[in-house]
């Protein structure tokens, strides 16, 4: 079921289905250094590839638009969590993936989406994920932007570590990224 849903997300939208291998990528590693249990990191390598699956049933025209999103775009683009939340479903191999897709955009000052949680009361993976994705999307170009460079889009981590992310887990990433943790090796990069 992973695998058809990523197949799917991959046929509909190309640019996030990358985004989303970088960010599994990004959070395997991270939970890694974290030194969390296996299983802990196995619910998160099934969430990962599919936190962003509830963009299928997003328009095409708002996902690729070149500009600003207006106010109905972004209430509709806010709907993606608890889209994906439906498509994972509550019984199967999936289950314990539903919480970190659903609560990915949540905020750990409790501004985020769709429930406006705060704080632990967010599942830790979905904590994870806040800052694995945000990082992707500011180091990525999308339609409406240009890639950001890497300083910067760690300084934005780094500024938002307590209102926008959790700040042991933002902490963690910036110690991570230092580290050389999310290096490829040199034989995979080429």
């Amino acid at each position: 079921m992973v695998a058809d849903l990523a197949q799917v997300l991959a046929a509909r939208d190309p640019l996030t289905a990358a985004h989303s291998a970088r960010v599994t990528f990004l959070a395997g590693r991270l939970a890694c250094w974290l030194g969390w249990n296996e299983r802990h990191v196995a619910e998160l390598r099934v969430a990962a590839p599919l936190h962003d699956v509830g963009k299928i049933t997003i328009s095409a025209t708002i996902l690729h638009k070149r500009g600003p999103l207006d106010e109905r775009e972004l209430a509709e683009i806010r709907t993606h969590p608890a889209a994906g939340a439906t498509l994972i479903g509550t019984e199967g191999p999936t289950t314990e993936a539903l919480p970190y897709v659903l609560h990915h955009h949540e905020r750990w000052d409790g501004g985020g989406y769709p429930l406006g949680q705060a704080g632990a009361s967010i599942p830790e993976g979905a904590r994870l994920l806040a800052v694995v994705d945000a990082y992707d999307a500011m180091v990525s170009t999308r339609p409406y932007r240009r890639a950001l460079p890497r300083r910067h889009a760690l300084a934005e981590i780094e500024r938002c570590a307590g209102t926008q992310f959790d700040p042991t887990i933002a902490s963690a990433f910036l110690e991570a990224c230092e580290a050389g943790v999310f290096d490829l090796p040199q034989a995979a990069a080429r």
